[in-house]
């Protein structure tokens, strides 16, 4: 068995001493660890989050030119706008521009004396209508 003696224990006659918090310079390193760690991660997720938003543009412009390309084939005539490829069951609804809206799609239209149907031409592929440069520099309009 062990004895101590009284004098080795240190008695506190406040409470408060005996459960100190943290001091000022711990909780400003703290913070300050906190801040550095979001200055990185904060960056890094907002480009994710714009390579996302591009990548769903790349895909909804292959989607779109390919369903005009099959409206094309199917009824020998060019959609005279994406409305027909809904109405017509190609597609469920227009997609969504970068923009956030579908109405800001830039249709090509056909040259009347390429067309397969001479009298009435339409649309032969779509662009963003945004002028916002891409992550790699280029114009979501020129994709």
């Amino acid at each position: 068995m062990k004895f101590e003696s009284k004098a080795a224990q240190p008695k506190f006659r406040n409470a408060k001493f005996r459960h100190r918090g943290f001091t000022l310079i711990e909780m400003v390193v703290v913070i300050s660890l906190i801040l550095i760690l979001l200055s990185i991660a904060l960056p890094m997720y907002n480009q994710s989050i714009i390579r996302a938003r591009e990548t769903t543009l790349r895909q909804n412009l292959a989607t779109l030119n390919k369903v005009i390309d099959q409206y094309t084939l199917d009824k020998q005539k060019a959609p005279q706008s994406l409305a027909d490829l809904v109405s017509a069951g190609y597609l469920k609804t227009v997609p969504k521009d970068i923009t956030g809206s579908s109405d800001t799609w830039q249709c090509e239209q056909e040259d009347s004396l390429k067309s397969i149907d001479q009298t009435e031409p339409g649309i032969v592929g779509c662009h963003s209508g945004s002028e916002q440069a891409s992550s790699d520099g280029t114009a979501y309009s020129t994709w």
